[in-house]
């Protein structure tokens, strides 16, 4: 049995549809189930059991024979949290209590961590993990994800096979009930469906235009090639970033959303929140050559090929 935490959210139910694919339907589903619009995630994928958050340490400590594979995904993902005691439960302190299982038992796993964990940049986007605990994270969620990073790598103990993933920004189908925190591809789509327009933070850094911050947008298939890849070879273990590799601006990206929905492009700039404004990240870009390196050698979806399918899929649901 394979066993994906975080089952119903946006990469978890992805990550079940891709394992759903090379018949891997032995799933575990771990969530709280106490959404119902993301539950619809959920419909049409192969399932064996759904077991409560709450209740999977208990039933991983009873099952642990029968479970090939960890895909630790779930998590609390909010950037705008700030509740370090909650983060740190449902983040830091509950990755550890699967970790320490996977230990005893022998399970292979695999964990999100975040590109969160690299605050405004200053020391790079090098996921050597000599240089992870120089790291400051910006908010809270950072936080816990970078807490985490830097217990594992401090343990003397370790699962035989481990890998902590740093996402980038991950867009693609399935984040619909992700609210302020779907990606701005969701965003865009929305907006200009809605209003024939879409509106972007201006700059306030004198070395970037309007509309030329950059992040490096990162398809949730992609993500989902990579966590299969993982699963099959086994080796190598360590945290490693996943991105595209390429930074890309906001410009490019909302150009790419009118271009798929066949729209003239009307871009507003408006003033980035005060309460952000000195968090707020210019320039995103995931070092990949790590990953690389061990022998994943897909290539990445460019973002236009990535925002044509996902659109594509968007217009097809509405």
């Amino acid at each position: 049995m394979i066993i994906v935490t975080g089952a119903a959210g946006f990469i978890g139910s992805y990550l079940i549809n891709r394992l759903n694919q090379d018949n891997f339907n032995a799933i575990i589903a771990v969530d709280k189930f106490d959404n119902e619009e993301k539950n619809k995630n959920l419909v049409g994928l192969k399932i064996k059991e759904k077991i409560d958050r709450d209740h999977f340490l208990a039933w991983l400590d009873t099952n642990n024979e029968t479970v090939e594979f960890i895909f630790h995904i779930g998590a609390r993902t909010d950037t705008t949290e700030f509740d370090a005691a909650l983060l740190n439960k449902l983040n830091t302190q509950y990755t550890k209590d699967i970790w320490i299982r996977c230990c005893k038992y022998q399970i292979p796993l695999v964990f999100a961590s975040s590109a969160a964990t690299y605050g405004l940049g200053e020391n790079g986007y090098d996921d050597d993990e000599a240089k992870i605990s120089q790291l400051r994270p910006l908010n809270p969620y950072g936080q816990s994800k970078q807490d985490f990073d830097v217990w594992a790598l401090a343990q003397n103990e370790k699962p035989f096979f481990w890998a902590g993933l740093k996402f980038f920004n991950v867009y693609g189908p399935n984040e619909y009930h992700k609210g302020r925190m779907a990606s701005v591809i969701w965003h865009a789509y929305n907006q200009i469906t809605k209003t024939g327009k879409m509106k972007l933070f201006k700059s306030h850094n004198p070395e970037y235009k309007d509309g030329e911050q950059m992040r490096d947008f990162v398809y949730v298939k992609d993500v989902a090639e990579v966590c299969m890849f993982l699963m099959n070879h086994r080796k190598n273990s360590g945290i490693y970033n996943l991105g595209s590799g390429r930074a890309r601006t906001f410009l490019d990206l909302t150009k790419a959303v009118f271009k798929a929905l066949d729209k003239p492009e009307v871009i507003e700039f408006v003033d980035t929140p005060a309460d952000i404004r000195d968090k707020y990240q210019y320039f995103t870009e995931a070092k990949m050559e790590k990953l690389k390196g061990i022998g994943f050698n897909r290539e990445f979806y460019l973002l236009e090929e990535g925002i044509n399918e996902y659109i594509s899929s968007l217009q097809v649901e509405n």
